[in-house]
């Protein structure tokens, strides 16, 4: 690996997922936050401040940017299938997120709990959806594409993963 930035690779969009694909990631969504809290649960406040690469965000401001981005994600879910003119993503910015007092100082616990209490109701929605709901769409300006659930559904378990892997790779890091 030798971009630090994208351990597990750039995001790449399918044009379809399968229905096994979607139960995966269905799954994923439902166990990760276990994954993350085993990860950091007993870090202490100078393990939090851990990067993966030189000018990156720690460990603390990755938990609350996963806890803030998948309850995002799941918005965008139950806005698409519950708002008929909901066609363009709402967005953040995350860079100025992660630098808000509360990602820069606060105890990550609360961060545990909405991300694992998010990924509860996100998998148990996501699993709930029928084929119409699923091909409900809407348009990412940033990324400059348009995606279904199915592909949303992708794009948070990359984006879950991804960020469980910069931590694996602040904990390592020696330098």
């Amino acid at each position: 690996m030798t971009d630090r930035r994208y351990p597990i690779g750039l995001f790449e969009l399918k044009d379809t997922y399968s229905d096994d694909e979607v139960r995966e990631f269905i799954r994923i969504i439902a166990e990760i936050p276990t994954e993350y809290r085993n990860r950091v649960a007993r870090l202490s406040d100078e393990n939090l401040l851990r990067t993966y690469r030189e000018g990156s965000w720690n460990i603390r401001q990755l938990i609350h940017h996963v806890a803030d981005l998948q309850f995002v994600h799941y918005l965008r879910m139950k806005k698409a299938i519950t708002e008929p003119d909901y066609t363009e993503v709402t967005l953040i910015d995350m860079n100025a997120w992660a630098g808000t007092p509360d990602s820069l100082n606060v105890p990550i616990e609360s961060s545990l709990a909405i991300f694992e209490g998010t990924h509860a109701r996100y998998a148990y929605l996501a699993a709930s959806l029928n084929e119409e709901q699923l091909a409900k769409r809407y348009y990412h300006p940033t990324r400059k594409f348009w995606f279904d659930q199915k592909q949303a559904l992708a794009m948070s378990v990359w984006h879950v993963k991804h960020h469980l892997a910069h931590i694996d790779l602040a904990l390592s890091n020696t330098e």
